[in-house]
């Protein structure tokens, strides 16, 4: 029997409605069962409420909602759940309902999705041998019936009394990571972290496509604060040492910094709007809105090259109106990434940010773009770049922190990508940055300009020191030898313009900023169209990595 909820339990209410309702039909439906059917409901209501749970009170404390709360709010009102090893270790003298983990198979936004969260209440969410079994099974699902997977995290880690039926076998705990490696680029996965995910179990969300943390109280570490302190002698706190907002920061382990848990869940629904089922669809189209009214794009992008341009207002004037899904906001923000519609039509974009260290490609940007485009061309979602950018960092200290591979990760991963591709030049477009943000070299579908656009090898300043650094040097006079800086800068700066590329057809077009949304959306149309038959595009998974 399914039981239906009236739409006034809601499930953005308290939740403590929703388990009286339940328990009222249970205990009225029970009345008319027999023996044996009246057990099912039983032990049901005991494994699925919250009310015998000891550390249900200390959730609360946290701010934190008891799991099968957290699957409620996620998944469509109408939702009918099928859930694979709710009874696992049932016997067991101690009580253990479903051996601190949850998986199911549920509807989110019309869509079947794979479900696997750990329930804090039973052993602190610890890994026991039927938590791992259930994890892979439902991962092993999940690539079969090619749904998304989301992993709600929140546990202690392994069970340290049950390691040695855990630990060494084929499949044992180990197995979940090889299943997350193997399974990315088939599906979506989503880590929603809600609280710790310490030692070995730290790479299941490292593993996974897009990580969301919960402010304050996730996160993630493969050694503790008291096992470093035994290790190396260093102190350091929970959140230093592997905190969301660390992670989101500096790390780059997170993709989403939220304040509460109802916030990474709705990061979750909203992020899937984005995605196919798995790698074998194309993101179904929406109905185009028009973007947020604003200033035009000729406004927005000052002519001195010199003065910073907020390139998140570009954004807006191109997409569809409050369409954009930022990726990474808070890490390496010298470069912009993240999810939008472009005339209803899904579309992943990565633009420099010259606001913030001249939008200069550093080794954390050039990572964070690379994870970005292999998550895109994982998923068939085609790449707008929006260029303006003096290139990359230089200097030891980016030399040590290995920029020449992280930039050639980045440059790799754009060259190989299948999916179409066009790249805007807004303003500067100097070196290696140009050829790295899909420039006319890296075979985009289309490299475009606006006519306030500079293509060139270098900046004016580089290029003048590069050329005349002995006549600079021989004049002595520092009025006399700043003027002469002046003056050549000023003659480089006007030589490098978009209409000499253009006339010698090194880019596609010249396109005025108030064509340019519908330029995109014609184009995207004409590149997407039966891409895979017209190109024999080979069938390739495009692996989602991270570094």
């Amino acid at each position: 029997m399914i039981y239906s909820i009236n739409n006034s339990f809601c499930k953005h209410q308290v939740y403590w409605q929703f388990n009286y309702f339940i328990k009222k039909v249970t205990k009225r439906s029970n009345h008319n069962m027999g023996k044996i059917d009246s057990l099912v409901y039983e032990k049901l209501e005991n494994i699925k409420t919250s009310a015998n749970r000891p550390y249900y009170s200390k959730l609360k404390e946290q701010g934190k909602m008891f799991v099968r709360d957290r699957i409620r709010y996620l998944v469509d009102e109408d939702s009918i759940d099928i859930e694979n090893g709710i009874f696992a270790r049932d016997n067991d003298e101690q009580f253990l309902p479903g051996d601190a983990v949850v998986t199911l198979v549920a509807k989110i936004n019309g869509r079947s999705v794979a479900i696997i969260a750990n329930d804090l209440t039973v052993k602190a969410g610890t890994w026991g041998v039927k938590t791992i079994e259930k994890i892979m099974r439902m991962q092993e699902l999940a690539e079969k019936r090619k749904i998304p997977l989301i992993y709600m995290i929140d546990s202690a880690g392994a069970r340290l009394n049950e390691q040695f039926d855990t630990f060494i076998d084929r499949r044992h705990a180990g197995k979940i990571f090889y299943n997350t490696a193997r399974i990315s680029g088939v599906v979506p996965q989503v880590a929603l972290v809600f609280g710790s995910s310490p030692a070995g179990s730290a790479y299941l969300p490292a593993l996974c496509d897009f990580v969301v943390m919960v402010d304050k109280n996730a996160s993630v570490y493969l050694g503790s604060p008291r096992m470093a302190e035994m290790a190396t002698g260093e102190k350091v706190t929970m959140e230093e040492m592997g905190g969301a907002r660390m992670h989101n920061q500096i790390s780059g382990l997170g993709d989403m910094l939220v304040d509460n848990e109802q916030d990474a869940l709705d990061a979750a629904s909203n992020y899937l709007n984005f995605m196919p089922q798995n790698w074998t669809e194309k993101v179904p189209l929406k109905e185009s809105v028009e973007p947020v009214p604003g200033k035009e794009i000729e406004e927005l992008v000052p002519a001195n090259q010199r003065i910073p341009m907020d390139m998140y207002a570009v954004i807006e004037r191109i997409v569809d109106a409050d369409s954009f899904f930022e990726f990474k906001k808070l890490f390496a923000k010298e470069l912009i990434t993240g999810f939008c519609r472009i005339g209803g039509r899904a579309v992943g974009i990565v633009a420099n940010q010259s606001k913030v260290k001249g939008g200069v490609i550093f080794p954390e940007s050039a990572e964070k773009a690379a994870h970005f485009v292999s998550l895109c061309d994982a998923y068939n979602i085609p790449l707008l770049f929006l260029v303006d950018l003096p290139g990359f960092m230089v200097g030891s200290k980016v030399e040590k922190q290995a920029i020449i591979r992280r930039g050639a990760r980045m440059l790799s991963t754009v060259a190989n990508a299948t999916v179409p591709r066009i790249s805007v030049i807004i303003r500067k477009a100097y070196g290696a940055g140009y050829v790295v943000m899909s420039g006319a070299s890296m075979q985009p579908d289309a490299c475009i300009a606006l006519p306030q656009a500079q293509p060139a090898v270098m900046g004016p300043e580089a290029a003048v020191n590069a050329m005349y650094f002995n006549k600079i040097q021989s004049i002595e006079d520092p009025e006399e030898r700043q003027r002469f800086i002046i003056e050549q800068r000023e003659k480089y700066n006007n030589d490098i313009n978009v209409w000499s590329p253009a006339s010698e057809l090194f880019i596609d077009d010249v396109v005025p900023g108030d064509r340019l949304r519908n330029d995109l959306i014609q184009r995207f149309e004409l590149y997407s169209e039966n891409r895979d038959t017209l190109e024999g595009i080979a069938e390739r998974k495009t692996v989602v990595r991270r570094g």
